[in-house]
C-alpha cells in the first residue's frame, strides 16, 4: 500500500505544539491537543481592482481578454487595456449606444445600436482605426453579439420591434439564420463564438417589463433553451470562450442594480463573489469563467472604474472562533489582534453590559467589569488585552444617557481616567491607549447638543484635546489605526460609504466603501484594513456579512462572513488577519478572518 511519504516525500510530524510557521500542505499530529492538522491555502473566485477608463460611461462593446481588452461606444469612444490602464485610441465612425460587439484588442466588431434612430451600421477594427463595412439586414438596437474577430461574428436579440432575430458574419456580409425561442431586447448578455454562444436575461418591451433569466445556447445552427440565470436582469455583461463555460456578471431589473456574478459550466449557472461595485450595462470581455474583466457602466452615475476577475487564486477565509460566554450587541467595544482580543459593554435586552472578555486564540474568559456599564461606546481599535482604552456611549442611569467618561484597562482592572470633552454615543476610535483618536457619534435627544457629531479628539495618554473635525457627520462606522497620528474612519448611519484617512492634523476624504452601511466590524490600520457586518441598506433592519479589505486606496469586495450581524465589534492589525465577534441580536459568535487564506485545519474523524 502506497504510504503518505511515498506520495508528498515527507512523513507526518508528531509535535507536542503546533508549528509556529508551517508551510503550506504541512501535517502534523499534536499529541497535547491529540489531533491531527494540516496547513492549507484556501483558493477561491475574486474580482479585484483595475485601473480605471479614461472616460467614466455605460458600454456597448467590449472584446479581448483580461490584460489586452478593448471597450467602444457611448458614443464613440474607444479605448485599448494592457492589464494596468487604459489608453484612448481611434473613434468608431459613427457614436452610438446599445449595439453589439466582439472580437480581439486587435480585431473586433461593433454592430446594430441607436444615435437617434436605430441602425445596421456595421464597424470593423483592425487594431488602429475603425472601417464602416456592410450592414446588418435587420437595425436593431438593445441586442447581444459573440465571435472570436472582425472576420467571425454573430448577432442575436435586440429591439425595432423586439427580436430574436439572428445574423452571422463571414468578414464581408451578414446573412440571417435560425431565430432564437425568446424574443428579447434590454439588451441581453452574449458571448461566445460564432459557431457556439450564450445569451442570457434581458427584457420584454412591456410598460411593466418582465426581466428575464431565460439562456439559450447556439450551436451554429440552432439556439437551445437551457438552464436559468439565478437572478433575472437585463444590461448584463458576459465572458467565455465558447458556450461551454461563461460568466455573467452586474445588470439590473429596475429599480434595483445588480453586482451578482454567475458561473457557467456547460450545464447550470452557479452564483458566486460578487462585482466590487454594482452596475448596469458595464462592459465585459475575457476568456472564459477564470478570467474576466468588467469596466465601466451605470451605478449610477456612470462610472470609469474596472474589475479584473480570477478563479482558483489565494483568497480570505472566515473560520469560526469559541462563542463569548455572554451574547450580546449594542456596539460593544473591541481591540486587540485575531488571537488575543479584549471585549466591554453592550447591550443583552434588557440591559447594558458591563461585563469584559478577553480571547486567546481559541476561547473567551470572563474578566473584570467595566466601572460603568453601556453600550455604544467606543475604544482604541488597536488596544490590547494588557491595555485598553474605552470612551462614550449610552447608560440610562445617567440623567441624559450620553457618556463623556473613559475607561483605561490594564489587563486586570478599569479605571476611570479624565473625560472626554463631549458626551455621546456610538463614536469610533482607533489607536492604543496612550495615543487614541475618538471621532463622529451621536447626542441622545436629551444632551445638551443633540445629533450626529463631526467633533474629533485626541488622546495623549492623559487628556483628551479637541482637533479638527471629520468632514462627514455620522454615528456607527469603524475606526482603526495605529495611533493618534494615523487613522481611517468608515461607514456608518445614515448609511454611508464614506471614508476618510487622518494624518494627524486634518482628516481626507478617499475613495468609499462598496456597500454603504454601519454598525459593522474591523479591523487593521490606515493602509490595511478591513470592515465586515453591519446593517444592510438593500434589506432594511437586516444584518449583513458583507466583508471589504482595504489595500490603502481602494476597498475590494472578498469572502463574506458566515454569519451575518451588525451592532458588532471586531479587532485585528490588518486587512488579512482580524476578528468579529457579537452583533445583534444577542450574537455570542466569534469568526476569525484570515485574508491570505492560510490557515491550519483540524482533522476530524467519524
Amino acid at each position: 500500500m502506497t504510504t503518505y511519504k511515498e506520495i508528498n516525500g515527507t512523513d507526518i510530524t508528531v509535535v507536542s505544539s503546533d508549528p509556529s510557521n508551517p508551510l503550506i500542505g504541512e501535517v502534523w499530529y499534536n499529541t497535547t491537543t491529540q489531533k491531527l492538522k494540516a496547513y492549507q491555502q484556501v483558493l477561491g473566485n475574486a474580482w479585484s481592482t483595475g485601473g480605471n477608463l479614461n472616460s467614466a460611461r455605460t458600454i456597448s462593446g467590449g472584446a479581448g481578454t483580461q490584460t489586452a481588452a478593448l471597450a467602444f461606444g457611448n458614443p464613440a469612444v474607444t479605448e485599448q487595456y494592457d492589464g494596468t490602464s487604459w489608453t484612448e485610441v481611434n473613434d468608431l465612425n459613427s457614436g452610438r449606444v446599445d449595439f453589439g460587439g466582439d472580437g480581439t484588442q486587435t480585431s473586433a466588431l461593433a454592430f446594430g445600436g441607436y444615435d437617434g434612430s436605430v441602425r445596421a451600421y456595421t464597424e470593423s477594427w483592425n487594431g488602429s482605426n475603425w472601417t464602416e463595412v456592410n450592414d446588418l439586414n435587420t437595425a436593431r438596437n438593445e441586442l447581444a453579439g459573440a465571435g472570436t474577430d472582425n472576420t467571425s461574428a454573430l448577432a442575436f436579440a435586440g429591439a425595432n420591434p423586439m427580436t430574436g432575430l439572428t445574423e452571422t458574419w463571414n468578414g464581408t456580409n451578414w446573412t440571417e439564420v435560425n431565430d432564437m425561442n425568446t424574443d428579447r431586447r434590454g439588451p441581453p448578455g452574449g458571448t461566445g463564438t460564432q459557431t457556439s454562444a450564450l445569451c442570457s436575461g434581458g427584457r420584454d418591451p412591456g410598460q411593466s417589463p418582465t426581466y428575464l433569466a431565460n439562456n439559450e445556447l447556439w450551436n451554429g445552427t440552432s439556439w437551445f433553451e437551457v438552464n436559468d440565470l439565478n437572478t433575472a436582469r437585463r444590461s448584463l455583461a458576459m465572458s467565455s470562450t465558447d458556450n461551454t463555460s461563461a460568466l455573467a456578471f452586474g445588470g439590473n431589473a429596475e429599480p434595483s442594480i445588480y453586482s451578482n456574478t454567475e458561473s457557467w459550466n456547460g450545464s447550470v449557472w452557479t452564483e458566486t463573489n460578487d462585482l466590487n461595485t454594482a452596475r448596469s450595462q458595464p462592459g465585459g470581455t475575457g476568456s472564459s469563467n477564470t478570467s474576466a474583466l468588467a469596466f465601466g457602466g451605470d451605478v449610477p452615475p456612470s462610472t470609469a472604474a474596472t474589475e479584473e476577475w480570477n478563479a482558483g487564486i489565494a483568497v480570505g477565509a472566515w473560520v469560526t472562533g469559541g462563542n463569548m460566554n455572554t451574547g450580546r450587541g449594542g456596539h460593544l467595544a473591541g481591540a486587540g489582534t485575531r488571537t488575543a482580543s479584549i471585549a466591554a459593554g453592550g447591550e443583552n435586552p434588557p440591559g447594558y453590559q458591563a461585563k469584559t472578555e478577553l480571547y486567546n486564540g481559541t476561547s473567551w474568559s470572563e474578566v473584570n467589569d467595566l466601572n460603568v456599564a453601556k453600550a455604544n461606546l467606543g475604544s482604541a481599535s488597536n488596544g490590547t488585552t494588557t491595555a485598553a482604552l474605552v470612551f462614550g456611549g449610552l447608560n440610562t442611569a445617567q440623567p441624559e444617557y450620553n457618556l463623556k467618561t473613559t475607561e483605561l484597562w490594564n489587563g486586570y482592572v478599569w479605571t476611570e481616567v479624565n473625560d472626554m470633552n463631549t458626551q455621546r454615543y456610538n463614536p469610533r476610535g482607533a489607536g492604543t491607549s496612550t495615543s487614541a483618536l475618538a471621532f463622529t457619534g451621536n447626542q441622545f435627544p436629551t444632551g445638551p447638543a443633540p445629533g450626529l457629531k463631526v467633533l474629533t479628539e485626541l488622546w495623549n495618554g492623559t487628556n483628551w484635546t479637541e482637533v479638527n473635525d471629520v468632514n462627514n457627520t455620522r454615528e456607527a462606522g469603524y475606526g482603526v489605526g495605529a495611533d493618534n497620528t494615523s487613522a481611517l474612519a468608515f461607514g456608518g448611519n445614515p448609511n454611508s460609504a464614506k471614508t476618510e484617512s487622518w494624518n494627524g492634523t486634518n482628516w481626507t476624504e478617499v475613495n468609499p466603501m462598496n456597500t454603504a452601511r454601519y454598525g459593522m466590524g474591523g479591523g487593521g490600520i490606515q493602509t490595511s484594513a478591513v470592515g465586515f457586518g453591519g446593517r444592510n441598506p438593500a434589506v432594511p433592519f437586516t444584518a449583513s456579512n458583507i466583508t471589504e479589505s482595504w489595500n490603502g486606496t481602494n476597498w475590494i469586495n472578498v469572502e463574506g462572513m458566515n454569519v451575518g450581524r451588525n451592532g458588532m465589534a471586531g479587532s485585528g492589525t490588518s486587512n488579512t488577519s482580524a476578528l468579529a465577534f457579537s452583533g445583534a441580536p444577542n450574537s455570542a459568535s466569534t469568526e476569525e478572518w484570515y485574508g491570505d487564506g492560510k490557515l491550519t485545519e483540524t482533522f476530524t474523524t467519524s
